[in-house]
This record gives structure tokens, sequence and C-alpha cells, in this order.
């Protein structure tokens, strides 16, 4: 019987420590269980194991964005018609494989370069404005005209010539002008006498150290180009401005060319007694001079100069203000492309259709004074 009673307490003692056993296991998975779940709740409170996986897919979706951005389906290009617009787009046709090169370069893939010559300097100005064109090769005046939709990126730089004097009888002891090797930032417009029997009398007064008078100008008929033209408008206008408080604007006979190569063939025809344009024009339709325009004798012979402005600040590539491309760093893109294409030898022909021979980063304050010469046209307007 004694056997018994301690063979029952020694079962009853294993029953009770295995209860107890349970008991803990079932506490202690409990308590983890809890912890766990109370783990996890905070988590995407304090930036932790839920949170760095939103982030990783915040930073995925930005990555594939920035690689969008990257990607361009096309890039319309415009140029001003200061040329004919013929030699200009057959001249600037390698651009487009230029500039899609030279932008892969910089990490952006181009799938299409589109390039066209407005039909006047406005034109493109106004393009630029309405960001229906992303890049203008435009000159100063154009730019700082449309300076709310246009934005300056580049200035360009030519060789300067062997003429720079502000007295048009030097140009004309001088013939003909020829570049030099020295890179300028500005240029002249002068005011051209042709071959008609006006276009010679009045180089004839210039070249015998005679002052023209008003009367001597306003009795000629005239060509210039457009009002927001540097060389072919304001800063003509300027320089008449200076000498007789006059304008274009007051001339009696006077014409708007649609281009340079118009105003040369109004001239070389005798339709135009004078016309206005940039210093090395003569030398751009030198040879055509004598076969599309017909003269016998050439360009240096026929013309002379009877005025010569100020300096002017060189062309500029401008971009589109409205246009969502034109981050700061694809400008910075383009700026890098421009002045590497520039310094290729496909580059240099490209360019030269505008006289360009490279290009230099430009400050919207290179322009404060083409600002003041626009300020003065306006004034003139009222």
């Amino acid at each position: 019987m004694k056997n018994k009673m301690v063979l029952f307490v020694v079962f009853a003692l294993m029953i009770g420590l295995i209860a107890g056993c349970g008991s803990d296991k079932k506490e202690n998975e409990e308590t983890s269980t809890s912890t766990t779940a109370s783990s996890n709740a905070t988590e995407p409170a304090d930036g932790s194991k839920a949170e760095d996986t939103k982030s990783g897919g915040t930073d995925a979706n930005a990555a594939t964005a920035t690689d969008a951005a990257k990607s361009i389906k096309e890039l319309k290009v415009s140029f001003v018609p200061s040329k004919d617009p013929n030699d200009i787009i057959t001249a600037t046709g390698p651009l487009k494989d230029l500039l899609k090169n030279q932008l892969a370069t910089e990490g952006y893939i181009v799938d299409k370069v589109s390039i066209d010559v407005g039909t006047t300097y406005e034109a493109v100005g106004e393009a630029m404005t309405a960001g229906t064109t992303d890049i203008g090769f435009i000159p100063g005046g154009t730019y700082v005209l449309y300076g709310d939709g246009a934005d300056v990126l580049l200035t360009a730089t030519r060789a300067g010539l062997s003429n720079d004097s502000d007295n048009p009888k030097d140009w004309n002891d001088n013939k003909p002008t020829a570049p030099t090797t020295n890179q300028a930032s500005y240029y002249r417009a002068l005011f051209i006498a042709g071959p008609s029997k006006k276009g010679q009398e009045l180089a004839a007064k210039v070249n015998g150290g005679e002052q023209l008078t008003w009367d001597d100008l306003n009795s000629a008929n005239w060509a210039v180009m457009s009002t927001s033209s540097s060389a072919g408008y304001i800063y003509p206008t300027l320089w008449l401005q200076n000498n007789y408080k006059k304008s274009l604007t007051d001339l009696a006979h006077v014409v708007t060319s649609d281009s340079y190569a118009s105003s040369f063939a109004r001239l070389a025809a005798g339709q135009a007694d004078v016309i206005v344009s940039y210093a090395d024009a003569r030398r751009d339709y030198e040879s055509k001079w004598t076969t599309d325009m017909a003269r016998s004798k050439s360009i240096w012979d026929e013309t002379n100069v009877i005025g010569v402005t100020q300096g002017i600040y060189n062309d500029t590539i401008s971009v589109s203000k409205k246009d969502p491309l034109m981050t700061d760093e694809f400008r910075k893109a383009l700026q890098n492309a421009f002045i590497s294409i520039a310094q290729t030898e496909e580059g240099k022909k490209v360019i030269s259709i505008y006289s360009h021979e490279g290009y230099k980063p430009a400050q919207t304050t290179d322009y404060d004074g083409e600002r003041q010469a626009q300020d003065l046209i306006k004034s003139l307007k009222k």
C-alpha cells in the first residue's frame, strides 16, 4: 500500500511538470507573436523595413523617369533667313546627325532633329515664344525683342576683319575686306552704296571726304531688313539717329527685304541705291554678284561703304523658355554639344553659313547694349 502511494505522488508531480512546461511554451509563443506583430506595426512609422521597401520602389520609379527624360523624340532647330533659305537648309543639313551624335555623348538620345528656316526673323522669335521650336539661331536683336520667350545659350565667335574703322572711307580705301586670324565677339553694320547713278554719287562724296547730308540719303532708294535685325535695321537706325536725328522710317523710299540675298539682288539690279548689311556680307555674295546677279565687275569695284555703325554683339544660339525640355541639365548638354561641334571640320562647314567660327557660353547681360538700342527704337515709334 505504501509503495502504491509513492507511485501515485510521483505520477502526479510528473503531470504537473508537463502541464507547466506546456503553459510556458504557449506564453513564450504568444509573447513572441505579440512582439513580432508589434514590431511589424511600428516599422512603417519609424522608417525601417516597410519604409525601405517603399523607398526602393520610389527610387526605381525616379530612375525610370530620369531615363525617359533623356530620351527625346524630336528636337526642332530654326534659323533666321539672313542668307538664301535654300542655301541655309543645304549647309545645315549635316547638323542633324552631328547634334544627335554629340548629345548622345552627353547622355541624351534624340530620335530626330528637324531644321527649318523662318520666313522672317520675327517668325523664329514667335516660334520660340510659342514653344513650337526648341532652338533658334538668331541675332542679338531678335533675342532681345523676344526675350520673354527666348533664353540666350551661346554667343557666336567670328573671324575678325581687316577693316574695323568707324570711318567709311577707310573701308573703301582698303578693299577688299578680308578675314583675320583673330576671333571677334562683335561686328559692325555697313551702309553699302551700289552701282546705280545715285549710289555712285553718294560714294563719290564719301570718298572725297565730304559729309553726307540727310537730303543726300533721303533722295536714295533703300533696302533694309526687318525691324528685329540688328545689322539690317536696329543699328542702322541708331546711326541715323546719332548723326541726323532721323530713323529708317523717316526715309522717303525704303523697302524691306526678306533676306540679305534679296537686298544684294536689288542693289545689283539698280532697284536699290543703298542697302544695310553686316560687315562681311560682300565676302559672302562676292561670287553671286557676277553669276546669279549678272554683274560684269566685282562686288568690290561696284560697291562702296557710306556709313559704319558701332559694334554689334554677335549672333546667339537661344532656346525656348516655354520648352519643357530645357532643364538646366539639358541646357548645359546643348552648350557642350554645340561648342564641340564647332571644333570639328564638318561642324565648321555647317556654321560657316552664318560666318560663325565657334561658340562660347553667353550671359543675358552681354546684350544690355542691344536692349538700350531697342529702347531707342521703341521710343522712335511713339
